[in-house]
Protein backbone atom coordinates (compact mmCIF):
# COMPACT_ATOMS: atom_id res chain seq x y z
CA UNK A 1 0.00 0.00 0.00
CA UNK A 2 2.64 2.59 0.77
CA UNK A 3 4.41 1.47 -2.10
CA UNK A 4 1.97 2.19 -4.26
CA UNK A 5 1.07 5.75 -2.74
CA UNK A 6 4.54 6.68 -3.18
CA UNK A 7 4.74 5.46 -7.08
CA UNK A 8 1.27 6.99 -7.63
CA UNK A 9 2.95 10.70 -6.00
CA UNK A 10 6.35 10.12 -8.44
CA UNK A 11 3.63 9.50 -11.27
CA UNK A 12 2.01 12.75 -10.06
CA UNK A 13 5.08 14.81 -9.75
CA UNK A 14 6.10 13.89 -13.11
CA UNK A 15 2.43 14.74 -14.46
CA UNK A 16 2.51 18.01 -12.92
CA UNK A 17 6.57 18.75 -14.05
CA UNK A 18 5.07 17.71 -17.59
CA UNK A 19 2.61 19.81 -17.35
CA UNK A 20 4.43 22.74 -16.23
CA UNK A 21 7.46 22.45 -18.83
CA UNK A 22 4.72 22.12 -21.80
CA UNK A 23 2.96 25.30 -20.10
CA UNK A 24 6.40 26.95 -20.45
CA UNK A 25 6.99 26.16 -23.65
CA UNK A 26 4.22 27.15 -25.11
CA UNK A 27 4.67 30.45 -23.06
CA UNK A 28 7.83 30.45 -24.26
CA UNK A 29 6.58 30.14 -28.08
CA UNK A 30 4.33 32.26 -28.04
CA UNK A 31 6.35 35.10 -26.83
CA UNK A 32 8.98 34.52 -29.51
CA UNK A 33 6.62 34.41 -31.66
CA UNK A 34 5.19 37.62 -30.86
CA UNK A 35 8.83 39.18 -30.91
CA UNK A 36 9.09 37.90 -34.18
CA UNK A 37 6.10 39.74 -35.24
CA UNK A 38 7.02 42.61 -33.67
CA UNK A 39 10.55 42.71 -35.31
CA UNK A 40 8.80 42.15 -38.99
CA UNK A 41 6.45 44.25 -38.34
CA UNK A 42 9.00 46.96 -37.44
CA UNK A 43 11.07 46.66 -40.20
CA UNK A 44 8.43 46.57 -42.89
CA UNK A 45 7.67 50.34 -41.52
CA UNK A 46 3.90 49.48 -40.95
CA UNK A 47 3.23 49.65 -37.63
CA UNK A 48 3.10 52.31 -34.88
CA UNK A 49 4.98 51.81 -31.15
CA UNK A 50 3.02 53.25 -27.80
CA UNK A 51 4.34 53.21 -24.38
CA UNK A 52 1.28 51.67 -22.39
CA UNK A 53 3.14 54.19 -19.63
CA UNK A 54 2.99 57.25 -20.96
CA UNK A 55 -0.65 56.12 -22.29
CA UNK A 56 -1.87 55.88 -19.17
CA UNK A 57 -0.82 59.23 -17.85
CA UNK A 58 -2.37 60.44 -20.80
CA UNK A 59 -5.75 58.59 -19.87
CA UNK A 60 -5.32 59.93 -16.29
CA UNK A 61 -5.05 63.65 -17.95
CA UNK A 62 -8.42 63.17 -20.06
CA UNK A 63 -10.46 62.68 -17.48
CA UNK A 64 -8.69 65.59 -15.01
CA UNK A 65 -8.48 68.20 -18.31
CA UNK A 66 -12.32 66.99 -18.86
CA UNK A 67 -13.64 67.66 -15.42
CA UNK A 68 -11.40 70.82 -15.50
CA UNK A 69 -12.82 72.29 -18.36
CA UNK A 70 -16.50 70.66 -17.90
CA UNK A 71 -16.86 72.97 -14.46
CA UNK A 72 -15.10 76.03 -15.88
CA UNK A 73 -17.62 75.96 -19.06
CA UNK A 74 -20.53 75.15 -16.58
CA UNK A 75 -20.05 78.69 -15.31
CA UNK A 76 -21.24 80.42 -18.66
CA UNK A 77 -23.62 77.66 -19.99
CA UNK A 78 -26.52 79.57 -21.63
CA UNK A 79 -25.55 83.07 -20.78
CA UNK A 80 -25.18 84.37 -24.51
CA UNK A 81 -26.69 82.62 -26.89
CA UNK A 82 -27.62 86.17 -29.11
CA UNK A 83 -31.07 87.45 -29.52
CA UNK A 84 -33.63 84.83 -31.01
CA UNK A 85 -37.19 85.28 -30.57
CA UNK A 86 -38.33 86.61 -27.50
CA UNK A 87 -34.99 85.28 -25.79
CA UNK A 88 -32.92 88.68 -25.44
CA UNK A 89 -29.44 87.45 -23.74
CA UNK A 90 -27.74 90.75 -24.96
CA UNK A 91 -24.25 91.17 -26.07
CA UNK A 92 -21.97 88.23 -26.36
CA UNK A 93 -19.17 87.81 -23.93
CA UNK A 94 -15.87 88.98 -24.82
CA UNK A 95 -12.19 88.17 -23.79
CA UNK A 96 -11.83 91.49 -21.43
CA UNK A 97 -15.22 89.58 -19.63
CA UNK A 98 -12.68 86.96 -18.30
CA UNK A 99 -12.50 87.41 -14.34
CA UNK A 100 -15.69 89.51 -14.08
CA UNK A 101 -19.12 88.55 -12.39
CA UNK A 102 -21.26 85.68 -14.29
CA UNK A 103 -24.43 86.45 -15.74
CA UNK A 104 -27.79 85.17 -15.99
CA UNK A 105 -28.15 82.18 -17.84
CA UNK A 106 -31.26 81.47 -19.90
CA UNK A 107 -33.27 80.01 -17.85
CA UNK A 108 -32.83 83.04 -15.38
CA UNK A 109 -31.09 82.32 -12.13
CA UNK A 110 -27.67 82.21 -13.23
CA UNK A 111 -24.73 79.63 -12.23
CA UNK A 112 -25.23 78.00 -9.05
CA UNK A 113 -22.71 80.01 -6.63
CA UNK A 114 -20.72 77.07 -5.63
CA UNK A 115 -19.67 76.77 -9.04
CA UNK A 116 -18.13 80.21 -9.36
CA UNK A 117 -19.72 84.06 -8.96
CA UNK A 118 -17.16 85.11 -11.64
CA UNK A 119 -15.66 83.64 -15.05
CA UNK A 120 -12.89 81.62 -13.97
CA UNK A 121 -11.53 78.40 -13.94
CA UNK A 122 -12.82 76.01 -11.09
CA UNK A 123 -11.13 73.14 -9.66
CA UNK A 124 -11.31 70.63 -7.05
CA UNK A 125 -8.92 70.29 -4.20
CA UNK A 126 -6.37 67.23 -4.04
CA UNK A 127 -8.94 67.05 -0.53
CA UNK A 128 -12.25 67.24 -2.62
CA UNK A 129 -13.88 64.94 -5.19
CA UNK A 130 -14.85 65.91 -8.90
CA UNK A 131 -18.22 65.48 -9.55
CA UNK A 132 -19.65 63.67 -12.44
CA UNK A 133 -21.55 65.78 -15.44
CA UNK A 134 -23.16 64.99 -18.82
CA UNK A 135 -20.06 66.04 -20.57
CA UNK A 136 -18.25 62.87 -18.53
CA UNK A 137 -20.60 60.45 -17.06
CA UNK A 138 -21.82 58.83 -19.69
CA UNK A 139 -18.14 58.29 -21.26
CA UNK A 140 -17.51 56.78 -17.81
CA UNK A 141 -20.59 54.69 -18.48
CA UNK A 142 -19.44 53.10 -21.84
CA UNK A 143 -15.60 52.63 -20.53
CA UNK A 144 -17.40 50.40 -17.10
CA UNK A 145 -19.67 48.42 -19.61
CA UNK A 146 -16.86 47.85 -22.04
CA UNK A 147 -14.63 46.85 -19.33
CA UNK A 148 -17.13 44.77 -17.64
CA UNK A 149 -18.91 42.72 -20.56
CA UNK A 150 -15.01 41.72 -22.16
CA UNK A 151 -15.52 42.55 -25.30
CA UNK A 152 -15.13 45.66 -27.82
CA UNK A 153 -18.07 46.52 -29.65
CA UNK A 154 -20.86 47.06 -27.57
CA UNK A 155 -24.26 45.08 -28.75
CA UNK A 156 -27.46 46.85 -28.61
CA UNK A 157 -28.99 44.93 -25.96
CA UNK A 158 -25.86 45.80 -24.06
CA UNK A 159 -26.14 49.31 -24.29
CA UNK A 160 -29.41 49.33 -23.35
CA UNK A 161 -29.35 47.30 -20.28
CA UNK A 162 -26.36 49.35 -19.35
CA UNK A 163 -28.19 52.91 -19.70
CA UNK A 164 -31.26 51.11 -17.64
CA UNK A 165 -29.04 50.14 -15.18
CA UNK A 166 -27.17 53.20 -14.79
CA UNK A 167 -29.36 56.00 -15.91
CA UNK A 168 -31.80 57.88 -12.99
CA UNK A 169 -35.42 57.42 -14.25
CA UNK A 170 -36.47 60.74 -12.22
CA UNK A 171 -36.64 63.83 -13.86
CA UNK A 172 -33.61 65.45 -13.21
CA UNK A 173 -31.69 62.74 -14.66
CA UNK A 174 -28.63 64.48 -16.22
CA UNK A 175 -29.71 63.52 -19.57
CA UNK A 176 -30.17 66.36 -22.30
CA UNK A 177 -33.13 65.73 -25.22
CA UNK A 178 -32.21 62.88 -27.53
CA UNK A 179 -30.69 61.17 -24.63
CA UNK A 180 -33.63 60.94 -22.88
CA UNK A 181 -35.91 60.27 -25.56
CA UNK A 182 -33.74 57.57 -26.57
CA UNK A 183 -33.91 56.54 -22.86
CA UNK A 184 -37.30 56.47 -22.61
CA UNK A 185 -37.76 54.40 -25.87
CA UNK A 186 -35.24 51.93 -24.29
CA UNK A 187 -37.95 51.93 -21.50
CA UNK A 188 -40.20 51.06 -23.99
CA UNK A 189 -38.26 47.87 -25.42
CA UNK A 190 -36.60 49.63 -28.26
CA UNK A 191 -32.91 48.72 -28.57
CA UNK A 192 -30.24 51.04 -30.69
CA UNK A 193 -29.85 52.26 -33.00
CA UNK A 194 -33.38 52.86 -33.39
CA UNK A 195 -33.24 54.54 -30.41
CA UNK A 196 -31.44 57.64 -32.86
CA UNK A 197 -33.41 57.13 -35.57
CA UNK A 198 -35.44 60.05 -36.98
CA UNK A 199 -38.27 58.43 -36.98
CA UNK A 200 -38.10 57.42 -33.85
CA UNK A 201 -36.36 59.99 -31.83
CA UNK A 202 -37.47 63.86 -32.80
CA UNK A 203 -34.08 65.57 -31.05
CA UNK A 204 -31.70 63.19 -33.23
CA UNK A 205 -29.59 66.57 -34.22
CA UNK A 206 -29.33 67.75 -30.96
CA UNK A 207 -25.85 67.87 -29.66
CA UNK A 208 -26.06 64.41 -27.49
CA UNK A 209 -24.00 62.24 -28.64
CA UNK A 210 -20.58 64.44 -29.07
CA UNK A 211 -20.91 64.96 -25.38
CA UNK A 212 -20.77 60.96 -24.84
CA UNK A 213 -18.84 59.13 -27.20
CA UNK A 214 -15.08 61.09 -27.81
CA UNK A 215 -13.58 58.30 -25.55
CA UNK A 216 -13.82 55.69 -27.96
CA UNK A 217 -10.97 57.25 -30.20
CA UNK A 218 -8.93 56.98 -27.36
CA UNK A 219 -9.62 53.45 -27.11
CA UNK A 220 -8.32 53.01 -31.02
CA UNK A 221 -4.92 54.82 -30.64
CA UNK A 222 -4.08 56.06 -34.01
CA UNK A 223 -6.21 53.71 -35.60
CA UNK A 224 -9.59 56.08 -36.36
CA UNK A 225 -11.24 52.98 -38.23
CA UNK A 226 -11.03 50.99 -35.46
CA UNK A 227 -12.50 53.91 -33.37
CA UNK A 228 -15.47 54.54 -35.76
CA UNK A 229 -16.40 50.87 -35.48
CA UNK A 230 -16.69 51.00 -31.69
CA UNK A 231 -18.06 54.09 -31.57
CA UNK A 232 -20.93 53.68 -34.56
CA UNK A 233 -23.70 51.98 -32.26
CA UNK A 234 -22.96 54.16 -29.27
CA UNK A 235 -23.52 57.08 -31.42
CA UNK A 236 -26.46 55.83 -33.69
CA UNK A 237 -27.99 55.40 -30.14
CA UNK A 238 -29.01 58.81 -29.79
CA UNK A 239 -27.67 60.53 -33.84
CA UNK A 240 -28.25 60.96 -37.00
CA UNK A 241 -27.21 63.10 -40.41
CA UNK A 242 -25.02 66.23 -39.35
CA UNK A 243 -25.13 65.53 -35.45
CA UNK A 244 -23.64 61.57 -36.46
CA UNK A 245 -21.05 63.34 -38.61
CA UNK A 246 -19.78 65.64 -35.84
CA UNK A 247 -19.73 63.14 -33.59
CA UNK A 248 -17.57 60.99 -35.98
CA UNK A 249 -15.16 63.89 -36.26
CA UNK A 250 -14.30 64.29 -32.30
CA UNK A 251 -13.98 60.26 -32.00
CA UNK A 252 -11.46 60.56 -34.83
CA UNK A 253 -9.56 63.59 -33.62
CA UNK A 254 -8.88 61.59 -29.92
CA UNK A 255 -7.60 58.54 -31.80
CA UNK A 256 -5.26 60.80 -34.23
CA UNK A 257 -3.61 62.25 -31.41
CA UNK A 258 -1.41 59.10 -31.13
CA UNK A 259 -0.31 59.20 -35.01
CA UNK A 260 0.22 63.20 -35.09
CA UNK A 261 4.27 63.56 -35.62
CA UNK A 262 5.85 63.73 -32.29
CA UNK A 263 8.28 66.39 -33.53
CA UNK A 264 5.43 69.00 -33.78
CA UNK A 265 4.11 71.82 -31.64
CA UNK A 266 0.60 70.74 -29.75
CA UNK A 267 -0.75 73.40 -31.88
CA UNK A 268 0.87 71.58 -35.15
CA UNK A 269 -0.46 68.13 -34.44
CA UNK A 270 -4.67 69.75 -33.58
CA UNK A 271 -4.55 71.17 -36.92
CA UNK A 272 -3.21 68.62 -38.41
CA UNK A 273 -5.94 66.35 -36.83
CA UNK A 274 -8.98 68.82 -37.24
CA UNK A 275 -8.11 68.68 -41.07
CA UNK A 276 -7.52 64.64 -41.31
CA UNK A 277 -11.02 64.74 -39.14
CA UNK A 278 -12.28 66.86 -41.55
CA UNK A 279 -12.56 64.17 -44.44
CA UNK A 280 -14.96 62.31 -42.22
CA UNK A 281 -17.82 65.24 -42.89
CA UNK A 282 -19.75 64.89 -46.17
CA UNK A 283 -18.79 67.61 -48.52
CA UNK A 284 -22.90 67.94 -48.86
CA UNK A 285 -23.15 68.71 -44.94
CA UNK A 286 -23.49 71.86 -42.88
CA UNK A 287 -21.14 70.71 -40.81
CA UNK A 288 -18.22 70.61 -43.16
CA UNK A 289 -19.01 74.14 -44.60
CA UNK A 290 -18.99 75.21 -40.73
CA UNK A 291 -15.80 73.82 -40.95
CA UNK A 292 -14.15 75.58 -44.09
CA UNK A 293 -16.14 78.14 -42.83
CA UNK A 294 -14.83 78.83 -39.32
CA UNK A 295 -11.29 77.50 -40.52
CA UNK A 296 -11.77 80.38 -43.04
CA UNK A 297 -12.10 83.10 -40.62
CA UNK A 298 -9.29 82.27 -38.60
CA UNK A 299 -7.03 81.94 -41.11
CA UNK A 300 -7.95 85.12 -42.56
CA UNK A 301 -6.48 86.66 -39.06
CA UNK A 302 -9.74 88.72 -37.54
CA UNK A 303 -10.18 88.32 -33.14
CA UNK A 304 -11.61 85.47 -32.09
CA UNK A 305 -14.79 87.22 -31.23
CA UNK A 306 -15.90 88.10 -34.58
CA UNK A 307 -15.40 84.97 -35.92
CA UNK A 308 -17.87 83.50 -33.25
CA UNK A 309 -20.10 86.95 -34.17
CA UNK A 310 -20.14 86.14 -37.87
CA UNK A 311 -21.08 82.33 -37.05
CA UNK A 312 -23.88 83.34 -35.04
CA UNK A 313 -25.07 85.46 -37.89
CA UNK A 314 -24.71 82.85 -40.83
CA UNK A 315 -25.83 80.15 -39.25
CA UNK A 316 -28.06 80.87 -36.12
CA UNK A 317 -29.80 84.47 -38.02
CA UNK A 318 -29.24 83.99 -41.31
CA UNK A 319 -29.48 79.79 -41.69
CA UNK A 320 -26.64 79.62 -44.25
CA UNK A 321 -25.54 76.02 -46.05
CA UNK A 322 -28.52 74.53 -45.71
CA UNK A 323 -28.34 74.71 -41.51
CA UNK A 324 -32.00 75.14 -41.39
CA UNK A 325 -33.15 75.32 -37.83
CA UNK A 326 -36.18 76.87 -38.33
CA UNK A 327 -38.24 74.55 -40.17
CA UNK A 328 -36.74 71.72 -37.88
CA UNK A 329 -38.25 72.91 -35.17
CA UNK A 330 -35.09 72.65 -32.86
CA UNK A 331 -35.00 73.79 -29.36
CA UNK A 332 -34.44 77.13 -28.99
CA UNK A 333 -33.90 77.93 -32.45
CA UNK A 334 -31.34 75.37 -32.53
CA UNK A 335 -28.96 76.85 -29.51
CA UNK A 336 -28.59 73.25 -28.33
CA UNK A 337 -28.37 72.00 -31.69
CA UNK A 338 -25.06 70.00 -32.93
CA UNK A 339 -23.93 72.76 -35.55
CA UNK A 340 -23.71 75.18 -33.60
CA UNK A 341 -22.10 74.21 -31.05
CA UNK A 342 -19.49 72.51 -32.97
CA UNK A 343 -18.72 75.97 -34.86
CA UNK A 344 -18.43 77.42 -31.27
CA UNK A 345 -15.75 74.64 -30.39
CA UNK A 346 -13.85 74.91 -33.71
CA UNK A 347 -13.71 78.69 -32.52
CA UNK A 348 -11.97 77.92 -29.83
CA UNK A 349 -9.71 75.00 -30.72
CA UNK A 350 -8.36 77.23 -33.56
CA UNK A 351 -7.22 80.38 -31.41
CA UNK A 352 -6.84 78.31 -28.53
CA UNK A 353 -3.76 77.04 -30.34
CA UNK A 354 -3.38 73.87 -27.98
CA UNK A 355 -3.03 76.61 -25.08
CA UNK A 356 -4.82 74.72 -22.89
CA UNK A 357 -5.37 77.69 -20.58
CA UNK A 358 -6.37 79.92 -23.83
CA UNK A 359 -8.63 77.14 -25.35
CA UNK A 360 -11.16 76.47 -22.01
CA UNK A 361 -10.84 80.75 -22.13
CA UNK A 362 -12.00 81.00 -25.11
CA UNK A 363 -14.86 77.90 -25.31
CA UNK A 364 -16.43 79.16 -22.30
CA UNK A 365 -16.69 82.99 -23.22
CA UNK A 366 -17.67 81.88 -27.10
CA UNK A 367 -21.15 81.33 -25.67
CA UNK A 368 -24.42 78.79 -26.35
CA UNK A 369 -23.43 75.30 -24.41
CA UNK A 370 -20.26 76.24 -23.08
CA UNK A 371 -19.42 73.36 -21.13
CA UNK A 372 -19.67 71.29 -24.27
CA UNK A 373 -17.00 72.39 -26.29
CA UNK A 374 -14.74 73.15 -23.39
CA UNK A 375 -14.84 69.91 -22.08
CA UNK A 376 -14.32 68.26 -25.57
CA UNK A 377 -10.90 69.95 -25.84
CA UNK A 378 -10.13 69.94 -21.86
CA UNK A 379 -9.98 66.25 -22.65
CA UNK A 380 -7.81 65.91 -25.65
CA UNK A 381 -5.42 68.74 -24.52
CA UNK A 382 -5.68 66.75 -21.48
CA UNK A 383 -4.65 63.70 -22.84
CA UNK A 384 -2.01 65.05 -25.60
CA UNK A 385 0.14 67.06 -22.27
CA UNK A 386 -0.76 64.62 -19.57
CA UNK A 387 -1.31 64.49 -16.14
CA UNK A 388 1.89 66.69 -15.33
CA UNK A 389 1.24 68.56 -17.84
CA UNK A 390 -1.89 70.21 -16.71
CA UNK A 391 -0.42 70.71 -12.85
CA UNK A 392 1.98 72.40 -14.62
CA UNK A 393 -0.14 74.90 -16.62
CA UNK A 394 -1.42 75.94 -13.61
CA UNK A 395 0.74 75.27 -11.40
CA UNK A 396 -0.95 73.03 -8.67
CA UNK A 397 -1.97 69.83 -7.81
CA UNK A 398 -5.60 68.88 -8.10
CA UNK A 399 -7.89 66.67 -6.85
CA UNK A 400 -7.68 62.77 -8.18
CA UNK A 401 -10.91 61.35 -7.07
CA UNK A 402 -14.67 61.07 -8.93
CA UNK A 403 -18.18 60.74 -8.08
CA UNK A 404 -20.06 59.21 -10.71
CA UNK A 405 -23.08 58.64 -8.60
CA UNK A 406 -23.45 62.26 -8.98
CA UNK A 407 -25.56 62.07 -11.92
CA UNK A 408 -25.82 58.55 -12.37
CA UNK A 409 -26.16 55.14 -10.30
CA UNK A 410 -25.20 51.14 -9.62
CA UNK A 411 -21.42 51.16 -9.99
CA UNK A 412 -18.92 49.84 -7.41
CA UNK A 413 -17.69 51.81 -4.42
CA UNK A 414 -20.68 54.19 -3.97
CA UNK A 415 -19.84 55.70 -6.81
CA UNK A 416 -16.42 56.88 -6.12
CA UNK A 417 -13.36 56.37 -8.49
CA UNK A 418 -9.84 57.72 -8.67
CA UNK A 419 -8.45 58.93 -11.96
CA UNK A 420 -5.69 56.48 -11.41
CA UNK A 421 -8.70 53.09 -11.68
CA UNK A 422 -10.05 54.88 -14.55
CA UNK A 423 -6.88 55.11 -16.87
CA UNK A 424 -6.39 51.52 -15.95
CA UNK A 425 -9.23 49.98 -17.05
CA UNK A 426 -8.30 52.35 -20.05
CA UNK A 427 -5.35 50.36 -20.69
CA UNK A 428 -7.48 46.25 -20.12
CA UNK A 429 -9.75 48.16 -22.65
CA UNK A 430 -6.99 48.89 -25.14
CA UNK A 431 -5.01 45.94 -24.64
CA UNK A 432 -7.56 44.11 -26.01
CA UNK A 433 -8.63 46.23 -28.56
CA UNK A 434 -5.11 46.05 -29.67
CA UNK A 435 -4.94 41.99 -30.14
CA UNK A 436 -8.48 41.67 -31.33
CA UNK A 437 -9.62 44.59 -33.67
CA UNK A 438 -6.34 45.69 -34.68
CA UNK A 439 -4.04 42.41 -34.70
CA UNK A 440 -1.29 44.22 -32.85
CA UNK A 441 0.35 42.80 -30.12
CA UNK A 442 1.85 44.07 -26.27
CA UNK A 443 5.50 44.29 -26.39
CA UNK A 444 5.88 42.69 -22.80
CA UNK A 445 9.41 43.93 -22.52
CA UNK A 446 8.99 47.66 -23.50
CA UNK A 447 5.48 47.54 -22.34
CA UNK A 448 4.10 49.10 -25.37
CA UNK A 449 1.45 48.53 -28.03
CA UNK A 450 2.53 47.37 -31.50
CA UNK A 451 -0.31 48.74 -33.50
CA UNK A 452 -0.58 47.67 -37.41
CA UNK A 453 -1.69 50.73 -39.30
CA UNK A 454 -4.09 51.15 -42.22
CA UNK A 455 -2.88 50.09 -45.36
CA UNK A 456 -3.75 53.39 -46.72
CA UNK A 457 -1.44 54.71 -44.31
CA UNK A 458 1.73 52.61 -44.34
Amino acid sequence: MQKRTVTTMVKGFKLIMGSLMVAASCQMKTEHKEANTSASLQEEGTVINISRDVYENQLYGFWLGQCIANWTGLVTEMDKIGDIGDIKTGPFYTEADWGKPDQPSIWGAGRPSDLSPTIDFVFKDINEIWGADDDTDIEYMYQHLIYTHGQSILSPIQIRDGWLLHIKSEEENFLWVSNQKAFDLMKEGSLPPATGSPTNNEHFEMIDAQLTTEIFGLFAPARTDVALKMAHLPIQTTAREASEYISNFYVAMHSLASKANASQTIEQKLYWMANQARQLLPETSYAANMFDYTQKLYQSGISWEQTRDSIYYRYQVKQEDGYDITSRNLYCNGCFAAGINFSASLVSLFYGKGDFKKTIKIGTLAGWDSDNPTATWGGLIGFMIGKEGIEEVFGRKFSNQYHIHRTRQNFPNDGIDSFENMAEKGLVIIDRVVKEEMGGIIDLEKNSWIIPLKTEDK
